[in-house]
């Protein structure tokens, strides 16, 4: 195979993919049904075409989805849906009922993180990570987040507060279905704040629920740099679009 095909399966090569989305006059529906990191859906959508994306692993699902974002802005968020991952508490639990590291996947991606590992295996107390600047330095700060499907306790709180220590993190997230019990919190409380560069102060150690997330809360954390978690996509300006919403699938 030749090093140009190589980069159009392999590689984010925006040039030889628009060679394949190229045909203004037909109006046609690109479909990729392993689309990975999303490379050719986001040529589709910089092209004003209409697209499909297929993918089996939530984790597949939470990139492409930041990466429409980064290239196109929150608003790009309108223009498609989602079938196939959870929408409710009840959607939430059968994911994790069904398979914990898919859960753990999407409950990462609700939340900006990437997945420790994507393997399955031993993760140290560590389901995910979020980086951030919150200077000119250049050096990222990180979150670090333990996800928990089933039961909880003050001692899951507890070992957080050791994985934040032992890896000199800045702010830890205890993303848990179960509401915490007051024990909890005071755990939680105790860790105590992480001061910003610019004197804001966020809890150092932050417990949220599945359903808080579904409501639309998010870790606190500063944003008056940039949020250094994934490589940027390009920003792209495509061209006005009457509409492009098609559903973006995941298999069963």
């Amino acid at each position: 195979m030749s090093d140009e095909k190589n980069k159009l399966y392999y590689g984010d090569n925006f040039d030889v993919l628009k060679r394949y989305v190229k045909d203004e006059s037909v109006d046609l529906v690109y479909l990729d049904p392993f689309c990975g990191c999303g490379t050719t859906v986001q040529v589709a959508q910089r092209l004003n075409r209409r697209w499909i994306g297929i993918d089996i692993t939530h984790l597949a699902i939470g990139l492409i989805k930041k990466r429409l974002s980064d290239a196109f802005g929150p608003e790009i968020k309108a223009t498609y849906d989602v079938i196939g991952e959870p929408t409710d508490y009840e959607g939430a639990a059968a994911l994790a009922a069904e398979d914990k590291y898919q859960f753990q996947w999407w409950a990462l991606g609700q939340v900006g993180a990437r997945p420790a590992d994507p393997k399955k295996g031993a993760d140290r107390g560590i389901d995910g990570r979020l980086y951030f600047h919150d200077d000119d330095s250049g050096q990222s700060r990180q979150i670090i987040f333990s996800v928990k499907a089933g039961g909880v306790s003050v001692p899951q709180v507890r070992d957080l507060v050791g994985v934040l220590d032992r890896e000199k993190a800045q702010i830890g997230i205890f993303l848990c279905f179960e509401p915490p019990t007051k024990p909890m919190l005071k755990e939680a409380a105790e860790a105590g704040f992480y001061k910003s560069t610019d004197g804001t102060v966020y809890p150092k150690l932050q417990i949220l629920t599945i359903q808080q997330v579904l409501d639309g809360k998010q870790p606190e954390y500063p944003l008056h740099r940039r949020d250094a978690t994934f490589k940027k996509a390009p920003r792209s300006r495509p061209a006005a679009a009457l509409n492009l919403t098609l559903p973006l699938l995941m298999e069963d």
